[in-house]
């Protein structure tokens, strides 16, 4: 027995590479698992900043939709009150732009003043936009509302060398206006600002070149594209912000 024990130490004694190989198992265990713990973390990192990511994509998502539900209540609420005064507005189909057709304001051909005949409705129009866009915290999730002029398609010459263009913008600026001196202090348009603090409401004019009838050939035709539309444009993220998500996301895929 004391032979074999001797005989064994020996063996022991005379093989070190035996112990050095398990020591560099251990230690290539040791990192092994150190490295799988230090993925594991880049992982979890990963997939946190991921679902980040996708949770700020949603808001933004859900934040529009809201925007363009405020905006179509906005103009629902402004078609429905206004016919309740006997005022018959148009919308469009995308529920962006209320139409105040020439009816209403009585624009004549050449002409961008409001007739005194027609301005107790214009007036009624501005106090009930205002109306609608003060409730509740509505103008927080708009943009711009632009009042814009539009004319028929018959040449106009003379008028200040800018033709219909001119004029257009001359019809919408002359509505403004109009609301501007009409309004009472508490209901004018222009102290409303988004929520960058810029004014809400700008002006701008389209000549013929958006008109509602194309084929033009009766009075009725030049008329119906006389009008004012007012357009209400939401907030919304620009395209630099939406890169800038994107491309988070490419780098964390990576």
């Amino acid at each position: 027995m004391r032979f074999r024990k001797q005989h064994t130490a020996s063996v022991d004694e005379d093989n070190p590479y035996w112990m050095s190989f398990s020591d560099i198992m251990s230690a290539l265990l040791v990192i092994f698992i150190l490295a799988s713990v230090v993925l594991i973390l880049q992982l979890m990192e990963i997939r946190e900043e991921l679902q980040q990511r996708q949770v700020q994509f949603e808001e933004e998502i859900t934040e529009l939709k809201k925007a363009e539900q405020v905006r179509r209540t906005i103009l629902e609420e402004a078609v429905e009150a206004l016919r309740k005064r006997g005022i018959n507005v148009e919308v469009s189909e995308n529920h962006t732009v209320l139409s105040i057709p020439n009816d209403l304001l009585g624009f004549d051909t050449g002409a961008y003043e409001i007739n005194s005949a027609y301005q107790p409705r214009a007036l009624e129009i501005g106090q009930v936009i205002n109306a609608v866009l003060t409730r509740q915290n509505r103008v927080d999730f708009l943009d711009t509302i632009f009042i814009e002029g539009h004319t028929d398609n018959r040449p106009l010459l003379g008028f200040m060398g800018k033709g219909n263009w001119g004029l257009s913008t001359f019809r919408a600026i002359s509505l403004w206006q109009y609301w501007e001196l009409a309004l009472d202090n508490e209901e004018r348009l222009s102290r409303l600002h988004n929520r960058d603090g810029k004014p809400l409401f700008s002006v701008s004019g389209y000549g013929e070149t958006r008109p509602v009838v194309f084929e033009q050939r009766s009075e009725d035709d030049f008329k119906r594209n006389r009008r004012i539309d007012i357009r209400f444009t939401i907030r919304r993220p620009d395209s630099t912000q939406y890169e800038q998500i994107r491309e988070r996301l490419v780098e964390v895929e990576q």
